[in-house]
C-alpha cells in the first residue's frame, strides 16, 4: 500500500494530497530514511511523521485502503513510548510558555503601525 494513502487513512492528514505533499517535502521518514509518496508501507515499518509542530514516531500495525472513523484509524498504528512522552512534554511547554510572535500575523496594519510609533516615542 502506498505510504501517502496509508497516512491519509490513518488520519495524520486531512487529504491525500496533503499527505503526498508532506512525503515529497521530507516530513515523513520510513525506517529512518526519507521516502517517496509511491513507496509501499508494510506492517512493522517505522514512520517518523512531522505535521506542523507535532511529531509522531509510529509503528505500522495494519493497512487500510479506505479512511474510516478515528477509532478505527488508531488501530492502524502504535505510537512509541518516546514519542508519547515527547509530545506530552511539548504540549505542556506550549501550555505554559507563550511564543513571543504568536499574536503577530503578517504585516502590521495601519493601526498597528501607529501604535508602534506611539510606543517608540
Amino acid at each position: 500500500m502506498r505510504i501517502d494513502k496509508w497516512l491519509w487513512a490513518a488520519r495524520f492528514f486531512k487529504t491525500r494530497s496533503l499527505a503526498t505533499d508532506a512525503v515529497g517535502g521530507g516530513k515523513i521518514k520510513l525506517n529512518g530514511a526519507p521516502t517517496k509518496a509511491s513507496r509501499d508501507v508494510r506492517i512493522g515499518d517505522r514512520l517518523d511523521v512531522f505535521n506542523g509542530e507535532t511529531r509522531w514516531e509510529v509503528v505500522v500495525r495494519a493497512l487500510s485502503e479506505k479512511r474510516g472513523p478515528a477509532s478505527e484509524a488508531r488501530l492502524l498504528y502504535e505510537e512509541t513510548a518516546d514519542s508519547i512522552a515527547a509530545r506530552e512534554a511539548e504540549q505542556m511547554r506550549r501550555k505554559f510558555e507563550t511564543e513571543p510572535a504568536s499574536d503577530i500575523h503578517g504585516r502590521p496594519t495601519k493601526r498597528d503601525r501607529r501604535q508602534l510609533d506611539r510606543f517608540g516615542r
